[in-house]
Protein backbone atom coordinates (compact mmCIF):
# COMPACT_ATOMS: atom_id res chain seq x y z
CA UNK A 1 0.00 0.00 0.00
CA UNK A 2 2.87 2.34 1.00
CA UNK A 3 4.36 1.86 -2.22
CA UNK A 4 1.13 2.50 -4.67
CA UNK A 5 0.66 6.09 -2.38
CA UNK A 6 4.02 7.10 -3.36
CA UNK A 7 3.37 6.15 -6.98
CA UNK A 8 0.28 8.73 -6.87
CA UNK A 9 2.12 11.18 -5.35
CA UNK A 10 4.87 11.41 -7.60
CA UNK A 11 2.32 11.23 -10.51
CA UNK A 12 0.31 14.10 -8.80
CA UNK A 13 3.95 15.90 -8.53
CA UNK A 14 4.73 15.56 -11.88
CA UNK A 15 0.63 16.28 -13.02
CA UNK A 16 1.01 19.70 -11.27
CA UNK A 17 4.22 20.72 -12.26
CA UNK A 18 3.80 20.12 -16.02
CA UNK A 19 0.68 22.57 -15.59
CA UNK A 20 2.13 24.83 -13.93
CA UNK A 21 3.87 25.34 -17.17
CA UNK A 22 2.71 28.43 -19.23
CA UNK A 23 0.71 26.58 -22.49
CA UNK A 24 1.83 27.62 -26.54
CA UNK A 25 -1.16 28.39 -28.27
CA UNK A 26 -1.24 26.13 -30.21
CA UNK A 27 -1.49 23.33 -27.99
CA UNK A 28 -4.29 24.82 -25.65
CA UNK A 29 -6.85 22.63 -24.63
CA UNK A 30 -9.69 25.17 -26.19
CA UNK A 31 -9.02 28.28 -28.65
CA UNK A 32 -11.02 30.98 -30.25
CA UNK A 33 -12.73 29.57 -33.23
CA UNK A 34 -12.90 26.07 -32.91
CA UNK A 35 -15.84 24.29 -35.03
CA UNK A 36 -19.42 23.51 -33.30
CA UNK A 37 -21.90 22.24 -35.17
CA UNK A 38 -22.90 18.90 -33.78
CA UNK A 39 -26.03 20.54 -32.62
CA UNK A 40 -28.58 20.52 -34.34
CA UNK A 41 -32.18 21.26 -32.92
CA UNK A 42 -33.83 21.91 -36.54
CA UNK A 43 -34.21 19.34 -39.06
CA UNK A 44 -33.36 20.45 -42.70
CA UNK A 45 -37.34 20.19 -43.72
CA UNK A 46 -37.51 23.03 -40.31
CA UNK A 47 -35.08 25.20 -42.08
CA UNK A 48 -36.55 24.96 -45.35
CA UNK A 49 -39.80 26.14 -43.82
CA UNK A 50 -38.34 29.04 -41.71
CA UNK A 51 -36.37 30.50 -44.96
CA UNK A 52 -39.50 29.88 -46.88
CA UNK A 53 -41.99 31.63 -43.94
CA UNK A 54 -39.55 34.61 -44.00
CA UNK A 55 -39.25 34.56 -47.75
CA UNK A 56 -43.18 35.11 -47.66
CA UNK A 57 -43.03 37.49 -44.71
CA UNK A 58 -40.53 40.09 -47.10
CA UNK A 59 -43.17 40.27 -50.23
CA UNK A 60 -46.46 40.01 -48.51
CA UNK A 61 -45.68 42.00 -45.34
CA UNK A 62 -42.54 44.30 -45.71
CA UNK A 63 -40.93 46.54 -43.44
CA UNK A 64 -41.73 50.38 -42.89
CA UNK A 65 -40.40 53.32 -41.77
CA UNK A 66 -37.22 53.05 -43.39
CA UNK A 67 -35.88 56.66 -44.15
CA UNK A 68 -36.05 58.46 -47.42
CA UNK A 69 -32.43 57.44 -48.09
CA UNK A 70 -33.05 53.96 -46.96
CA UNK A 71 -36.00 53.71 -49.61
CA UNK A 72 -33.62 55.15 -52.41
CA UNK A 73 -31.75 52.44 -51.89
CA UNK A 74 -33.62 49.76 -51.58
CA UNK A 75 -35.71 50.33 -54.53
CA UNK A 76 -32.33 50.89 -56.53
CA UNK A 77 -31.88 47.33 -55.73
CA UNK A 78 -35.36 46.30 -56.72
CA UNK A 79 -37.69 46.44 -53.47
CA UNK A 80 -40.90 48.05 -53.97
CA UNK A 81 -41.95 50.96 -51.17
CA UNK A 82 -45.77 50.98 -51.87
CA UNK A 83 -48.73 53.72 -50.86
CA UNK A 84 -49.04 51.96 -47.54
CA UNK A 85 -45.86 52.81 -46.61
CA UNK A 86 -44.15 49.20 -46.70
CA UNK A 87 -41.18 48.39 -48.37
CA UNK A 88 -41.46 45.24 -49.73
CA UNK A 89 -38.87 42.42 -50.98
CA UNK A 90 -39.47 40.09 -53.70
CA UNK A 91 -37.12 36.63 -53.22
CA UNK A 92 -35.54 37.46 -56.01
CA UNK A 93 -33.95 40.77 -54.53
CA UNK A 94 -33.28 38.78 -50.94
CA UNK A 95 -31.20 36.13 -53.30
CA UNK A 96 -28.84 38.86 -54.86
CA UNK A 97 -28.57 40.52 -51.38
CA UNK A 98 -27.21 36.84 -50.34
CA UNK A 99 -25.21 36.47 -53.51
CA UNK A 100 -23.41 39.11 -52.39
CA UNK A 101 -23.20 39.36 -48.90
CA UNK A 102 -19.27 38.53 -47.48
CA UNK A 103 -18.62 35.70 -46.27
CA UNK A 104 -15.56 34.93 -44.40
CA UNK A 105 -15.19 37.95 -42.65
CA UNK A 106 -12.58 38.45 -40.27
CA UNK A 107 -13.12 40.89 -37.16
CA UNK A 108 -10.04 42.34 -36.43
CA UNK A 109 -8.29 43.58 -33.03
CA UNK A 110 -5.81 46.42 -32.34
CA UNK A 111 -3.63 43.70 -31.37
CA UNK A 112 -3.53 40.88 -34.73
CA UNK A 113 -3.41 37.90 -32.31
CA UNK A 114 -6.85 38.35 -31.11
CA UNK A 115 -8.28 38.75 -34.95
CA UNK A 116 -11.63 36.38 -35.53
CA UNK A 117 -12.38 34.61 -38.50
CA UNK A 118 -15.93 34.32 -38.74
CA UNK A 119 -17.16 31.16 -41.23
CA UNK A 120 -18.38 27.97 -41.04
CA UNK A 121 -18.51 26.78 -37.47
CA UNK A 122 -16.48 28.60 -35.24
CA UNK A 123 -17.35 30.13 -32.36
CA UNK A 124 -16.24 33.08 -30.16
CA UNK A 125 -17.69 34.44 -27.03
CA UNK A 126 -17.67 37.60 -25.76
CA UNK A 127 -19.74 40.36 -24.06
CA UNK A 128 -22.36 42.54 -25.09
CA UNK A 129 -25.72 44.45 -23.70
CA UNK A 130 -26.18 47.95 -22.48
CA UNK A 131 -26.81 47.59 -18.59
CA UNK A 132 -27.62 50.50 -16.55
CA UNK A 133 -26.18 49.25 -13.26
CA UNK A 134 -23.12 47.05 -11.65
CA UNK A 135 -23.70 44.66 -9.66
CA UNK A 136 -22.35 44.76 -6.22
CA UNK A 137 -21.97 41.41 -4.86
CA UNK A 138 -20.53 42.88 -1.51
CA UNK A 139 -23.21 44.82 -0.64
CA UNK A 140 -26.00 42.71 -2.41
CA UNK A 141 -27.34 45.72 -4.20
CA UNK A 142 -27.20 47.27 -7.48
CA UNK A 143 -25.58 50.81 -8.40
CA UNK A 144 -25.70 52.83 -11.27
CA UNK A 145 -22.62 51.81 -14.21
CA UNK A 146 -19.83 54.23 -14.83
CA UNK A 147 -17.65 55.03 -17.65
CA UNK A 148 -14.90 53.15 -14.79
CA UNK A 149 -16.84 50.26 -14.63
CA UNK A 150 -16.90 50.36 -18.44
CA UNK A 151 -13.15 50.23 -18.36
CA UNK A 152 -12.78 47.68 -15.86
CA UNK A 153 -14.73 45.53 -17.26
CA UNK A 154 -12.88 45.78 -20.75
CA UNK A 155 -9.52 45.69 -18.44
CA UNK A 156 -10.28 42.18 -17.16
CA UNK A 157 -11.82 40.84 -20.75
CA UNK A 158 -7.83 41.71 -21.81
CA UNK A 159 -6.98 38.91 -19.45
CA UNK A 160 -9.61 36.63 -20.12
CA UNK A 161 -8.36 33.59 -22.03
CA UNK A 162 -12.03 32.04 -22.96
CA UNK A 163 -13.41 35.79 -23.45
CA UNK A 164 -12.72 36.09 -27.45
CA UNK A 165 -14.21 40.12 -27.90
CA UNK A 166 -15.50 43.01 -25.95
CA UNK A 167 -18.61 44.51 -26.78
CA UNK A 168 -19.98 47.38 -25.27
CA UNK A 169 -21.41 46.18 -21.60
CA UNK A 170 -22.80 49.10 -19.57
CA UNK A 171 -24.06 52.58 -20.11
CA UNK A 172 -21.72 55.43 -19.08
CA UNK A 173 -24.73 56.65 -16.69
CA UNK A 174 -22.39 59.13 -15.20
CA UNK A 175 -22.03 60.83 -18.79
CA UNK A 176 -25.20 63.29 -19.27
CA UNK A 177 -24.45 64.33 -23.10
CA UNK A 178 -24.63 61.30 -25.27
CA UNK A 179 -22.17 62.50 -27.70
CA UNK A 180 -19.67 62.76 -25.20
CA UNK A 181 -21.15 59.46 -23.91
CA UNK A 182 -20.46 57.71 -27.02
CA UNK A 183 -16.83 59.47 -27.18
CA UNK A 184 -15.87 57.71 -23.57
CA UNK A 185 -17.29 54.54 -24.17
CA UNK A 186 -15.43 53.86 -27.84
CA UNK A 187 -12.37 55.40 -25.41
CA UNK A 188 -12.87 53.13 -22.17
CA UNK A 189 -13.25 49.90 -24.27
CA UNK A 190 -10.00 50.78 -26.18
CA UNK A 191 -7.75 51.96 -24.10
CA UNK A 192 -9.06 48.56 -22.03
CA UNK A 193 -8.61 45.70 -24.57
CA UNK A 194 -7.05 45.51 -27.53
CA UNK A 195 -9.40 42.58 -28.51
CA UNK A 196 -12.24 43.40 -30.96
CA UNK A 197 -14.47 46.04 -29.70
CA UNK A 198 -18.32 46.42 -30.66
CA UNK A 199 -19.98 49.54 -29.39
CA UNK A 200 -23.21 51.76 -30.83
CA UNK A 201 -24.28 55.27 -31.55
CA UNK A 202 -26.81 56.98 -30.25
CA UNK A 203 -27.51 59.29 -33.06
CA UNK A 204 -26.19 59.80 -36.64
CA UNK A 205 -25.04 62.96 -36.02
CA UNK A 206 -22.52 61.78 -33.39
CA UNK A 207 -21.02 59.22 -36.41
CA UNK A 208 -18.57 61.77 -37.62
CA UNK A 209 -16.67 63.24 -34.42
CA UNK A 210 -16.93 59.34 -33.20
CA UNK A 211 -14.67 58.54 -36.10
CA UNK A 212 -12.07 61.35 -35.47
CA UNK A 213 -11.56 59.27 -32.43
CA UNK A 214 -11.37 55.80 -33.64
CA UNK A 215 -8.96 57.08 -36.25
CA UNK A 216 -6.82 58.88 -33.76
CA UNK A 217 -6.83 55.80 -31.92
CA UNK A 218 -5.39 53.87 -34.72
CA UNK A 219 -3.44 56.47 -36.43
CA UNK A 220 -4.59 57.43 -39.14
CA UNK A 221 -7.42 56.63 -40.94
CA UNK A 222 -5.26 54.65 -44.09
CA UNK A 223 -4.46 52.64 -40.62
CA UNK A 224 -8.50 52.19 -39.64
CA UNK A 225 -9.58 50.98 -42.85
CA UNK A 226 -6.85 48.49 -43.01
CA UNK A 227 -7.69 46.73 -39.51
CA UNK A 228 -11.02 48.36 -38.92
CA UNK A 229 -10.58 46.54 -34.86
CA UNK A 230 -14.39 48.19 -33.39
CA UNK A 231 -17.86 46.91 -35.27
CA UNK A 232 -21.28 48.84 -34.85
CA UNK A 233 -24.17 46.96 -32.91
CA UNK A 234 -26.61 48.47 -35.06
CA UNK A 235 -30.72 48.14 -34.19
CA UNK A 236 -31.18 48.64 -37.61
CA UNK A 237 -35.47 47.79 -36.83
CA UNK A 238 -37.39 47.92 -34.14
CA UNK A 239 -39.63 44.81 -33.76
CA UNK A 240 -42.19 43.46 -35.56
CA UNK A 241 -41.17 44.48 -39.11
CA UNK A 242 -40.25 48.05 -38.70
CA UNK A 243 -37.22 50.03 -39.55
CA UNK A 244 -35.50 51.81 -36.93
CA UNK A 245 -35.22 55.27 -38.86
CA UNK A 246 -31.99 57.16 -37.26
CA UNK A 247 -30.17 53.65 -36.34
CA UNK A 248 -30.16 53.18 -40.85
CA UNK A 249 -28.97 56.50 -40.95
CA UNK A 250 -26.01 55.36 -38.28
CA UNK A 251 -25.79 52.53 -40.31
CA UNK A 252 -25.05 54.12 -44.07
CA UNK A 253 -22.28 56.44 -42.21
CA UNK A 254 -20.98 53.06 -40.56
CA UNK A 255 -20.70 51.16 -43.61
CA UNK A 256 -19.00 54.53 -45.38
CA UNK A 257 -16.82 54.52 -42.78
CA UNK A 258 -15.42 51.38 -43.46
CA UNK A 259 -16.38 49.81 -40.13
CA UNK A 260 -18.23 46.23 -39.94
CA UNK A 261 -21.82 45.94 -38.78
CA UNK A 262 -23.85 43.92 -36.83
CA UNK A 263 -27.66 43.62 -38.04
CA UNK A 264 -29.04 43.14 -34.95
CA UNK A 265 -33.09 42.08 -34.72
CA UNK A 266 -33.92 41.84 -30.96
CA UNK A 267 -38.03 41.16 -30.88
CA UNK A 268 -38.66 39.52 -27.82
CA UNK A 269 -40.84 36.03 -28.14
CA UNK A 270 -44.36 36.77 -27.56
CA UNK A 271 -44.22 40.46 -26.75
CA UNK A 272 -42.49 41.82 -30.01
CA UNK A 273 -42.49 39.04 -32.08
CA UNK A 274 -44.37 35.77 -32.28
CA UNK A 275 -44.63 33.41 -29.03
CA UNK A 276 -43.58 30.58 -30.62
CA UNK A 277 -39.98 29.67 -30.73
CA UNK A 278 -40.16 28.72 -34.81
CA UNK A 279 -42.11 32.24 -35.29
CA UNK A 280 -39.59 34.77 -33.34
CA UNK A 281 -37.02 32.92 -35.60
CA UNK A 282 -39.06 33.33 -38.61
CA UNK A 283 -39.28 36.98 -38.14
CA UNK A 284 -35.97 37.70 -37.06
CA UNK A 285 -34.71 35.64 -40.29
CA UNK A 286 -37.27 38.13 -42.17
CA UNK A 287 -35.91 41.47 -40.52
CA UNK A 288 -32.13 40.60 -40.92
CA UNK A 289 -32.71 39.73 -44.39
CA UNK A 290 -33.86 42.90 -45.36
CA UNK A 291 -31.01 44.12 -43.53
CA UNK A 292 -28.45 42.34 -45.36
CA UNK A 293 -30.39 43.70 -48.61
CA UNK A 294 -30.26 46.98 -47.21
CA UNK A 295 -26.64 46.77 -46.74
CA UNK A 296 -25.82 45.16 -49.99
CA UNK A 297 -27.48 48.32 -51.90
CA UNK A 298 -24.86 50.53 -50.20
CA UNK A 299 -22.13 48.57 -50.58
CA UNK A 300 -21.92 45.05 -51.78
CA UNK A 301 -19.72 42.69 -49.71
CA UNK A 302 -19.42 45.17 -46.96
CA UNK A 303 -18.54 43.28 -43.87
CA UNK A 304 -21.75 42.28 -41.30
CA UNK A 305 -22.66 39.78 -39.12
CA UNK A 306 -26.41 38.30 -39.59
CA UNK A 307 -27.66 39.42 -35.92
CA UNK A 308 -30.99 37.61 -35.43
CA UNK A 309 -31.03 37.99 -31.55
CA UNK A 310 -35.04 36.94 -30.68
CA UNK A 311 -35.31 37.24 -26.74
CA UNK A 312 -37.68 35.57 -24.99
CA UNK A 313 -40.65 36.15 -22.19
CA UNK A 314 -41.97 34.53 -19.18
CA UNK A 315 -45.46 34.83 -20.78
CA UNK A 316 -46.63 35.32 -17.14
CA UNK A 317 -45.88 38.87 -16.31
CA UNK A 318 -44.48 39.94 -20.09
CA UNK A 319 -41.03 40.10 -18.50
CA UNK A 320 -38.02 38.96 -20.21
CA UNK A 321 -36.53 36.04 -19.67
CA UNK A 322 -32.85 35.70 -21.00
CA UNK A 323 -32.02 32.71 -18.88
CA UNK A 324 -34.51 30.40 -20.02
CA UNK A 325 -34.13 27.09 -21.78
CA UNK A 326 -36.51 28.70 -24.30
CA UNK A 327 -33.93 31.42 -25.15
CA UNK A 328 -31.19 28.64 -25.28
CA UNK A 329 -32.97 26.68 -27.84
CA UNK A 330 -33.93 30.08 -30.00
CA UNK A 331 -30.02 30.82 -30.03
CA UNK A 332 -29.34 27.48 -31.33
CA UNK A 333 -32.01 27.73 -34.18
CA UNK A 334 -30.99 31.33 -35.02
CA UNK A 335 -27.26 29.64 -35.60
CA UNK A 336 -28.68 26.60 -37.76
CA UNK A 337 -30.38 29.64 -39.91
CA UNK A 338 -26.71 31.55 -40.06
CA UNK A 339 -25.39 28.42 -41.23
CA UNK A 340 -27.93 27.43 -43.99
CA UNK A 341 -27.54 30.96 -45.55
CA UNK A 342 -23.55 30.65 -44.92
CA UNK A 343 -23.15 33.68 -43.29
CA UNK A 344 -20.98 35.10 -40.70
CA UNK A 345 -23.58 35.00 -37.55
CA UNK A 346 -24.29 36.23 -33.82
CA UNK A 347 -26.57 35.93 -31.31
CA UNK A 348 -27.55 36.31 -27.34
CA UNK A 349 -26.40 33.52 -24.95
CA UNK A 350 -25.83 33.77 -21.36
CA UNK A 351 -27.90 36.05 -19.90
CA UNK A 352 -29.30 35.60 -16.02
CA UNK A 353 -32.26 36.66 -15.12
CA UNK A 354 -30.70 36.14 -11.22
CA UNK A 355 -29.74 39.11 -10.01
CA UNK A 356 -26.58 37.76 -8.08
CA UNK A 357 -24.06 35.38 -9.33
CA UNK A 358 -25.06 32.35 -7.80
CA UNK A 359 -25.93 29.22 -8.48
CA UNK A 360 -29.65 29.88 -10.66
CA UNK A 361 -27.07 32.55 -12.78
CA UNK A 362 -24.87 29.57 -12.97
CA UNK A 363 -27.02 27.12 -14.51
CA UNK A 364 -28.77 30.00 -16.85
CA UNK A 365 -25.87 30.66 -18.05
CA UNK A 366 -24.27 27.56 -18.49
CA UNK A 367 -26.72 25.71 -20.57
CA UNK A 368 -27.33 28.83 -23.58
CA UNK A 369 -23.56 29.02 -23.89
CA UNK A 370 -22.63 24.78 -24.38
CA UNK A 371 -26.29 24.86 -26.83
CA UNK A 372 -24.92 28.24 -28.61
CA UNK A 373 -21.33 26.61 -28.51
CA UNK A 374 -22.40 23.21 -29.91
CA UNK A 375 -24.78 25.06 -32.48
CA UNK A 376 -21.59 26.57 -34.16
CA UNK A 377 -22.79 30.19 -33.63
CA UNK A 378 -19.65 32.51 -34.89
CA UNK A 379 -20.48 35.29 -32.28
CA UNK A 380 -21.92 34.19 -28.88
CA UNK A 381 -22.88 37.66 -27.51
CA UNK A 382 -23.60 38.49 -23.92
CA UNK A 383 -21.80 34.91 -22.97
CA UNK A 384 -20.63 37.01 -19.60
CA UNK A 385 -21.39 38.93 -16.75
CA UNK A 386 -24.82 39.64 -17.56
CA UNK A 387 -27.52 39.23 -15.21
CA UNK A 388 -30.95 40.58 -14.12
CA UNK A 389 -32.45 40.04 -17.96
CA UNK A 390 -29.70 42.22 -19.43
CA UNK A 391 -30.28 45.04 -16.96
CA UNK A 392 -27.12 44.16 -14.30
CA UNK A 393 -22.97 44.07 -15.25
CA UNK A 394 -21.17 42.13 -12.74
CA UNK A 395 -17.43 42.31 -12.98
CA UNK A 396 -17.23 39.35 -10.44
CA UNK A 397 -19.49 37.12 -12.64
CA UNK A 398 -17.19 38.05 -15.79
CA UNK A 399 -14.24 36.55 -14.02
CA UNK A 400 -16.31 33.66 -12.85
CA UNK A 401 -17.60 33.05 -16.51
CA UNK A 402 -14.24 32.50 -18.14
CA UNK A 403 -14.49 29.42 -16.27
CA UNK A 404 -17.53 28.45 -17.44
CA UNK A 405 -16.75 29.59 -21.14
CA UNK A 406 -14.18 27.29 -20.99
CA UNK A 407 -15.76 24.46 -19.80
CA UNK A 408 -18.68 25.00 -22.73
CA UNK A 409 -15.53 25.27 -25.11
CA UNK A 410 -14.50 21.78 -24.29
CA UNK A 411 -17.77 20.88 -24.88
CA UNK A 412 -17.58 22.54 -28.56
CA UNK A 413 -14.46 20.60 -29.41
CA UNK A 414 -15.87 17.71 -28.97
CA UNK A 415 -14.33 13.82 -28.61
CA UNK A 416 -11.36 13.08 -31.14
CA UNK A 417 -11.26 9.65 -32.02
CA UNK A 418 -7.92 8.09 -33.80
CA UNK A 419 -5.73 5.15 -33.10
CA UNK A 420 -4.22 7.00 -30.20
CA UNK A 421 -6.70 8.25 -28.12
CA UNK A 422 -8.50 4.72 -28.22
CA UNK A 423 -5.44 3.82 -26.10
CA UNK A 424 -5.27 -0.14 -26.80
CA UNK A 425 -1.01 0.26 -26.13
CA UNK A 426 -1.70 2.16 -23.30
CA UNK A 427 -4.14 -0.20 -21.62
CA UNK A 428 -2.32 -3.01 -22.78
CA UNK A 429 1.04 -1.20 -20.47
CA UNK A 430 -0.96 -0.61 -17.73
CA UNK A 431 -3.03 -3.75 -17.20
CA UNK A 432 -0.59 -6.41 -18.38
CA UNK A 433 2.98 -4.69 -16.95
CA UNK A 434 1.74 -2.52 -14.30
CA UNK A 435 1.04 -0.25 -12.14
CA UNK A 436 -3.20 -0.77 -12.60
CA UNK A 437 -3.31 2.91 -13.07
CA UNK A 438 -3.07 5.62 -15.45
CA UNK A 439 -1.94 8.38 -13.27
CA UNK A 440 1.74 8.40 -14.12
CA UNK A 441 1.48 6.92 -17.76
CA UNK A 442 3.04 8.91 -20.87
CA UNK A 443 -0.12 9.55 -22.01
CA UNK A 444 -1.90 11.08 -18.80
CA UNK A 445 0.83 13.65 -18.89
CA UNK A 446 0.56 14.32 -22.32
CA UNK A 447 -2.83 14.77 -22.44
CA UNK A 448 -3.52 16.52 -19.42
CA UNK A 449 -2.28 19.91 -21.28
CA UNK A 450 -3.74 19.02 -24.72
CA UNK A 451 -7.35 17.53 -23.56
CA UNK A 452 -8.29 18.74 -20.78
CA UNK A 453 -9.06 22.43 -19.15
CA UNK A 454 -8.81 23.37 -15.62
CA UNK A 455 -10.73 26.21 -13.88
CA UNK A 456 -9.12 29.35 -12.64
CA UNK A 457 -11.44 30.24 -10.13
CA UNK A 458 -13.27 27.19 -9.76
CA UNK A 459 -12.60 24.75 -6.83
CA UNK A 460 -11.73 20.87 -7.05
CA UNK A 461 -10.42 20.45 -3.96
CA UNK A 462 -11.71 17.36 -1.21
CA UNK A 463 -13.29 18.35 1.42
CA UNK A 464 -10.35 18.01 3.75
CA UNK A 465 -8.10 20.35 1.44
CA UNK A 466 -10.37 22.61 1.10
CA UNK A 467 -11.02 23.14 5.30
CA UNK A 468 -6.93 22.81 5.25
CA UNK A 469 -7.16 26.29 2.82
CA UNK A 470 -9.42 28.03 4.67
CA UNK A 471 -12.21 27.08 2.81
CA UNK A 472 -11.83 29.48 -0.26
CA UNK A 473 -14.94 30.86 -1.32
CA UNK A 474 -16.00 31.42 -5.43
CA UNK A 475 -17.14 35.13 -5.08
CA UNK A 476 -14.11 35.72 -3.01
CA UNK A 477 -11.69 33.93 -5.35
CA UNK A 478 -13.18 35.89 -8.29
CA UNK A 479 -13.18 39.11 -6.12
CA UNK A 480 -9.28 38.54 -5.59
CA UNK A 481 -8.63 37.94 -9.38
CA UNK A 482 -10.45 40.82 -9.74
CA UNK A 483 -8.98 43.54 -7.57
CA UNK A 484 -5.35 41.61 -9.09
CA UNK A 485 -6.36 42.21 -12.59
CA UNK A 486 -7.41 45.72 -11.35
CA UNK A 487 -3.86 46.58 -10.19
CA UNK A 488 -1.73 46.36 -12.84
CA UNK A 489 -1.64 48.28 -15.77
CA UNK A 490 -3.64 47.37 -18.48
CA UNK A 491 -1.70 45.76 -21.77
CA UNK A 492 -3.84 47.67 -24.04
CA UNK A 493 -3.40 50.98 -22.72
CA UNK A 494 -3.05 53.55 -25.53
CA UNK A 495 0.33 54.92 -25.55
CA UNK A 496 1.00 57.91 -24.01
CA UNK A 497 1.44 60.39 -26.70
CA UNK A 498 -1.26 58.94 -28.24
CA UNK A 499 -3.40 59.22 -25.16
CA UNK A 500 -2.56 63.03 -24.40
CA UNK A 501 -3.28 64.09 -28.09
CA UNK A 502 -6.61 62.41 -27.61
CA UNK A 503 -7.44 64.50 -23.97
CA UNK A 504 -6.44 67.57 -25.60
CA UNK A 505 -8.46 67.18 -28.53
CA UNK A 506 -11.53 65.47 -26.90
CA UNK A 507 -13.50 65.61 -22.70
CA UNK A 508 -12.29 62.12 -21.79
CA UNK A 509 -14.00 61.42 -18.69
CA UNK A 510 -12.08 58.39 -17.51
CA UNK A 511 -8.78 59.34 -15.21
CA UNK A 512 -5.88 58.81 -16.38
CA UNK A 513 -4.61 55.03 -15.62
Amino acid sequence: MTQVLTRRSGGRAARQALRAAPLADNIRPVRPGMSGGRYNPLTDEDLDRINEAALVALEEIGLSEAPPSGIKWLESVGAIHGADGRTRFPRAVVQDALDKAARGITLHGRDAKYDMELSGTRVHYGTAGAAVHVVDVLGNQYRESTVQDLYDAAKIVQSLDNVHFFQRSMVCRDIVDNFEMDLNTIYACCAGTNKHVGVSFSEPDFVPGCFDLIHAIAGGEDKWRERPFISASICFVVPPMKFATEACLVMEQCIENGMPVLLLSAGQAGATAPASIAGAIVQATAECLAGLVYLNAVKPGHPAIFGTWPFVSDLRTGAMSGGSGEQALLTAGCAQMHRYYGLPGGAAAGIADSKMPDMQAGYEQAHSNVMAGLSGLNMVYEAVGMHASLLGFCLESLIIGDDLLGQSLRCVRGIEVNDAALSLDTMRKVCLEGPGHYLGSDQTLSLMQTDYIYPVVGDRTSPKEWIEKDKPNLIASAIKRKEDILSKPSSAAIDPLTDAAIRARFNIHLPKQ
